[in-house]
């Protein structure tokens, strides 16, 4: 059975991709270029199926908000 999940990705102050599954609770890892990031992500969510259910939320998206500091 194929299933599609969200995937967050952001770029860390040394250079490095980070992936994170919102709905598979520690699901994520990292990699210097996207296409192995997205390897390697297929392969944690892959694995993270075999240990626990994904939660029944739903990723709406992402929202940049200003503040003061």
């Amino acid at each position: 059975m194929m299933r599609e999940f969200s995937v967050i990705i952001e770029k860390d102050e040394d250079g490095y991709f980070v992936a994170s599954v919102p709905t598979l609770r520690g699901c994520h890892t990292q990699a210097k270029s996207l296409d192995a990031l997205m390897k390697r992500i297929k392969e944690a969510i892959e694995l993270c199926l075999e240990v626990e259910r994904p939660a029944s939320t739903e990723f709406i998206g992402v929202q940049r908000v200003a503040v003061n500091s």
